[in-house]
């Protein structure tokens, strides 16, 4: 007898439908063909083990189970269920007749146990393209399915559950209306920090345009503690980026059924001993990198000269496109990475370089070689660059309440929906996403503006790329204050964020 389930097999981030045809007839071999990984040749064995301890048999007779389509490659452990299924059904110890109704993965244990799978917000995704309306998937992934409209999806916990499911036993499909929850309170807020208005200025311009900030500065200033509570001032995430980021997570297994969902927006640290794989994704079936984790989100990299500068250099396709993409040889995979990059660095090996009271040890030379281990191509794509110096004793331990990441995160909310309106006919949310010919349609300038950024960019010797950036913190900071064309106050104040460009740093 032959029988057809359905799967899914992962590329990158995105599904396709594998169709899983059994057929048990003469003979007494079994053959698992389709190009399946190790971890799914293993599968039989999980499989007899899992149908004995409910009360099947394995069939002692030729058993053939394809997964179609040969040619693509099928990796993981998620396709021991839909096996299950069809060789019971193929065997005729059951008769399931709504089983090729279904979109169907999961892990087996030995006992008949169903365990979560990777990807299964990406499984949804395509099963609904397909037309494939119902899903069968371990119950710690049904949550994250059900964010997609339109399906039904069934959490089952063991292989018996989902035989008496299909022979007709009726069970509640997970309501899509339950399943986002409130953000809890951030237990680090930014009245927490005493002083640095100018770098917390910064840091709300680069939040509400997505414009990339690096933080120089010595020693104990700060610069970690405030990116640290960045998040908190970040606008709550919508629908579409909870189920992009989602999809991310979910793809290497992330997720968990106490946080089936990610709702608050990715803060990645890192550590500057990471590998470039790591940051960017890999392996043979490509991964996402850490880049990736952090789409929609922040990627933070505290001591950025430390890092392997091959390492950095990686960034800056990212930093441009908001997508990473990885070749192999049989094809190509894109992650997107539309983060927010901020950075921190000490000035000079030393810490002290530019410091009020504690003089720097360091000879010239040896800043000169600190500073450059960030190349300037990778410099000309942070749109701000700020100087962070430590507070004296007595603003440390003044009385006076510093701004609570509630009110910042209102205003940055305002400047959002400024921005959100502005590009309603476009593929952008931000200020920082525009094109060349988007900057040059958007932001226009008056005749003064126009003078003050010409006599910038020739005294600080910048770039194109840093003209247009500039251009873009200005109309972030006039969105944030809620003027409608672009200011001179405005570009002042975002061309004194380029302070820091390389032929200034040693000055």
């Amino acid at each position: 007898m032959l029988t057809k389930t359905f799967g899914s097999a992962l590329v990158g981030i995105h599904a396709s439908i594998i169709t899983i045809e059994t057929h048990v007839g003469q003979g007494s071999k079994c053959y698992l063909v389709g190009l399946p990984d190790s971890t799914i040749k293993e599968s039989i064995q999980r499989v007899e083990s899992a149908i004995k301890q409910i009360g099947y048999f394995f069939p002692r007779r030729k058993v053939v189970i394809n997964l179609a389509p040969a040619d693509v490659r099928k990796e993981g452990s998620g396709y021991d269920l839909p096996i299950a299924l069809g060789l019971l059904q193929a065997s005729e110890q059951t008769k399931m007749t709504r089983l090729s109704d279904f979109l169907i993965m999961g892990e087996l244990s030995l006992t008949g146990e169903i365990r979560p799978i990777k990807g299964a917000l990406s499984m949804a995704i395509e099963a609904k393209k397909q037309g494939i309306h119902s899903l069968i998937l371990p119950r710690e992934n049904a949550l994250e399915a059900a964010l997609i409209e339109g399906l039904q999806i069934f959490g089952m916990d063991n292989l018996r559950d989902t035989i008496r499911f299909l022979h007709g036993r009726p069970q509640a499909a997970i309501k899509r209306d339950h399943i986002l929850p409130t953000s809890p309170p951030y237990a680090s807020d930014f009245s927490q920090i005493k002083g640095q208005e100018k770098a917390k200025r910064a840091i709300e311009i680069a939040v509400a345009g997505s414009h990339n900030l690096l933080l120089v500065g010595p020693p104990g200033a700060g610069k970690t503690m405030m990116a640290q509570r960045i998040p908190s001032i970040m606008p709550p995430m919508s629908l579409e980026e909870i189920i992009e980021t989602t999809q991310i997570h979910s793809i290497v297994g992330k997720l968990s059924i106490d946080q089936p969902l990610v709702t608050e927006r990715p803060f990645r640290a890192l550590h500057h001993s990471i590998t470039s794989s790591a940051l960017i994704g890999g392996r043979t079936n490509p991964q996402p990198g850490e880049i990736s984790l952090a789409h929609q989100g922040v990627l933070f990299l505290d001591e950025l000269p430390e890092f392997q500068r091959n390492v950095l250099e990686l960034l800056r396709q990212p930093l441009e496109e908001r997508k990473v993409p990885i070749s192999r040889a049989h094809g190509t995979v894109e992650f997107p990475a539309n983060f927010l990059l901020i950075s921190a660095m000490n000035p000079c090996p030393c810490g002290y370089f530019h410091h009020p009271e504690k003089p720097c040890t360091c000879k010239p030379y040896q800043v000169d070689r600190y500073l450059h281990r960030i190349s300037g191509p990778l410099l000309d794509r942070i749109d701000m660059h700020l100087e962070v110096f430590p507070l004296g004793y007595s603003d440390m331990f003044k009385s006076q309440e510093s701004e609570s990441s509630q009110v910042i995160r209102e205003r940055i909310c305002i400047a959002r929906d400024i921005q959100k309106a502005r590009f309603k006919e476009l593929s952008i949310r931000t200020n920082a996403e525009m094109n060349s010919v988007q900057v040059k349609e958007i932001c226009v300038l008056d005749t003064t503006s126009a003078s003050l950024l010409r006599n910038a960019i020739e005294k600080l010797q910048l770039s194109a790329r840093a003209h247009d950036r500039i251009l873009k913190m200005a109309r972030t900071i006039a969105d944030i204050s809620q003027t409608k064309e672009i200011q001179p106050k405005h570009l002042a104040e975002a061309i004194n964020y380029r302070n820091l460009d390389r032929e200034n740093w040693s000055g």
